[in-house]
């Protein structure tokens, strides 16, 4: 280490009192913000930039700024013999990731501690090569730009899969919809559950001693797995995907796969229409029946699924089971939507930030 660098302290014992956000950036320990405290204009030595610094735990950091460093958390600045790049920089700092395992508070690393240590470099032609670093960091920085890139259209291309989308683009007319509804250009109606899907069903008691694990999801009340408290075997009615489930605290849920069900749980029959609608529907009965009022000392029952009252859309008085079903799609693609503008928004920060660092 003695001969690739200089080991230095700081002259100055700067305290949190000191930060001023003026002047230089000061380096403490720890790897909180990269170990930078702040800014400080107090008078105290400032180091140059493209140099590392390695404080009392061995945690490294590559520096491509001017800064000044705290003396009582005991952080020292590595100044290369040579001239190097913010890439080589990277590199050479990468390299003591070893040196934190070897050093605490009951044994603080200082340059003396590891000027005689020897670590590894790429070499050509019996000289360090600086060539290799800096294309290695580059493509490093590539690498990730490219995984984000690639990572963000399979996690795209499988939400639309899942929602059986080719696309998050809104036509003309689901604008429309959507544009009826910020407006509150919606005309609603109240309707009975049993008179659109008839008597709700209950489910059985089946102690958890007495479960046999199996594959079927057993729903019981509770938002934790979306109820589901575990998989059994056992011989128990077995419950349609496509429909709802209303637990015995009044939350409903979308059920799109067959289960079996406790006796604290409602289910209402819904399988015969198509998903969206069902979706639209338990978010209408979940805003009737999850109101606070039911609770472990008055539970939910079928009987009050059976009278429950929903707010639907209506046109004409009759339900408008094409807002309905439309609404439902324009959310999935706005959901998906505002997926990928999010990773687009993580690829553009990283970019920035990669071309920043050339740049300085």
């Amino acid at each position: 280490m003695e001969k690739l660098f200089n080991g230095t302290n700081g002259d100055f014992d700067i305290k949190q009192k000191h930060i001023n956000d003026k002047g230089n950036y000061v380096i403490t320990s720890g790897i909180k913000n990269n170990g930078i405290l702040g800014k400080t204009n107090v008078k105290a030595k400032v180091f140059n930039s493209k140099t590392i610094t390695v404080d009392m735990f061995g945690f490294a950091f590559y520096r491509n700024f001017k800064y000044k460093l705290v003396t009582h958390a005991r952080v020292f600045s590595l100044e290369p013999k040579f001239k190097i790049s913010k890439n080589q920089g990277l590199f050479l700092s990468s390299l003591f990731h070893f040196i934190n395992k070897k050093f605490g508070y009951e044994n603080m690393c200082t340059w003396e501690k590891i000027k005689e240590i020897k670590i590894q470099l790429p070499i050509k032609h019996n000289e360090i090569d600086f060539e290799f670093m800096e294309n290695f960091i580059d493509d490093l920085e590539k690498n990730y730009i490219l995984n984000l890139e690639n990572e963000k259209q399979k996690k795209k291309n499988a939400y639309l899969s899942v929602a059986n989308l080719t696309n998050y683009d809104l036509t003309s007319r689901e604008n429309e919809i959507l544009n009826s509804f910020i407006n509150e250009d919606i005309e609603w109606g109240e309707f009975n559950l049993e008179d659109l899907f008839g008597k709700s069903t209950r489910g059985k008691r089946l102690k958890s001693i007495d479960r046999i694990a199996g594959n079927l999801p057993f729903v019981t009340a509770g938002e934790i797995n979306d109820g589901i408290s575990s998989y059994i075997g056992n011989n128990v009615t077995v419950f349609s995907k496509n429909t709802i489930t209303i637990d015995m605290f009044g939350s409903a849920k979308y059920r799109d796969y067959d289960y079996g069900a406790d006796d604290h749980i409602a289910v209402v029959h819904t399988e015969n229409i198509t998903k969206l609608l069902v979706i639209f529907i338990t978010i209408a009965i979940n805003k009737s029946s999850n109101t606070g009022n039911f609770t472990h000392s008055r539970n939910f029952y079928t009987k009050d699924a059976d009278n429950l009252y929903i707010s639907l859309p209506v046109k004409n008085n009759e339900i408008d089971f094409e807002f309905m079903e439309t609404f439902i799609l324009i959310m999935q693609k706005l959901v998906i939507k505002d997926f990928v503008c999010s990773e687009e928004r993580k690829i553009k920060i990283a970019k920035h930030l990669i071309n920043k660092n050339e740049q300085s």
